[in-house]
Parts: C-alpha cells; sequence; structure tokens
C-alpha cells in the first residue's frame, strides 16, 4: 500500500499552505484509492528540539545506546519509519522572515541521520531516501518565486538542498503568494494554487 506523508507546520489558525496542502494529500489519496495519508501536524503537536542526549545517540550503534538514549531518539526513529515508507511527501509552511517554520525545522533536525537516512561514502554523502516526490505548498504574503524579492527566499532552496542530500530531488513547489496585496490579489493567488493542485491529482 503506498503512503502519504502530510506534513504541515503554520501555526495560524487562517493558514492557506495547510488548507491546500491537505486538499492535495486527500485528491493524491482518491486518485489511488489502495493509498494512506499519515498527518504529522508539527504545529499542533511540536517536535522536541534537539539536544545533546539526542546527539550523542544517534553516533552510537543502537546496541550500544542506554535506556535513556533509546528514549531520547524514539520520536526520531518513529519520523524517519514514516518517511521511508511514504512514496509522497506533502509539506506545507508559510516563509517566515525568509525561511520555513521552526516547526519544519525540527523535523528535518529529526529525520537527517547520518548512517540511517544518508551516509557518508569515500566519494561523498549520498542520500537514502530515493525515488519519491515531495510537494511543497509555500504561502507568503509577497511575491518570492520571481521578481525583485526572489533572492529572499531562502525556504525553497534550504528545503530542495536538504531533501536532496537525503535522497529526494523529484520536488516541485506550489505557491500561494501575494496574499498581502489585497483580496483580489489574494483570490487569485489561492485560485491558483488551487487549479496546480487539481491538474496534479489528476495527472496522478
Amino acid at each position: 500500500m503506498s503512503s502519504i506523508l502530510l506534513l504541515t507546520s503554520s501555526p495560524r489558525a487562517e493558514s492557506l499552505s495547510t488548507p491546500i496542502a491537505v486538499d492535495l494529500a486527500e485528491k493524491l489519496k482518491s486518485q489511488n484509492p489502495g493509498s494512506a495519508i499519515v498527518r504529522r501536524d508539527l504545529a499542533t503537536n511540536p517536535l522536541p528540539h534537539i539536544d545533546d542526549l539526542f546527539t550523542g545517540a544517534i553516533r552510537k550503534p543502537a546496541e550500544a545506546r542506554t535506556a535513556e538514549e533509546i528514549a531520547a531518539i524514539k520520536t526520531s526513529d518513529e519520523l524517519v519509519n514514516e518517511l521511508f515508507a511514504a512514496d509522497t511527501i506533502v509539506i506545507s509552511t508559510g516563509l517566515i522572515n525568509f525561511n520555513i517554520y521552526s516547526s519544519l525545522k525540527t523535523w528535518i533536525d529529526n529525520v537527517a541521520r547520518a548512517g540511517v537516512t544518508f551516509k557518508y561514502t569515500e566519494s561523498g554523502p549520498v542520500g537514502l531516501l530515493t525515488g519519491k516526490k515531495v510537494y511543497v505548498v509555500l504561502a507568503s504574503g509577497g511575491v518570492y518565486s520571481q521578481g525583485p524579492a526572489a533572492p529572499l527566499n531562502h525556504a525553497v532552496p534550504y528545503l530542495k538542498s536538504v531533501l536532496g542530500f537525503l535522497g529526494i530531488t523529484d520536488i516541485e513547489t506550489i505557491y500561494v503568494e501575494g496574499l498581502a496585496f489585497g483580496p483580489e490579489a489574494a483570490e487569485k493567488a489561492i485560485d491558483a494554487a488551487k487549479s496546480r493542485v487539481q491538474e496534479i491529482a489528476l495527472a496522478a
């Protein structure tokens, strides 16, 4: 059975990235009736930031970890398993201070693990999460996909870099942007994102 991993990270009750990402995941599921959606609401149920115990534990062989260290990475192990099981990953975030929400960054810190989701080789690092498709839904008040503000969009380059490092290179961004430019511009941006979601679902 195929799995769709849905990661939402906006803490805003009126978030637009979240409902569009949810709609995309549900439409993809409807196109593949045997699939399942695994959702992580990183805003409502935030993950703990990694600490010294965590970083020490992941550097040890499993058999050498103490009970406390095993407990410290239990959630990380669950997140990694969800990621490996997923065929498609839908990620939603707003653009905050030109980057992703900290809740999403914490998820990345939990799943980017040497020897698990990537490995070091003589020829350099190799990602171990290949063959997956990622859709990023990015909402912003301004326009950051192109134009003069594009260099300030650190969210998409970062996500492409870190996911690519893990072996995931098939990434598409669905922008919901220009939301602060008035009701008409916001409506146009939302409609464009919804249209793209529909196109993706029909092609799935």
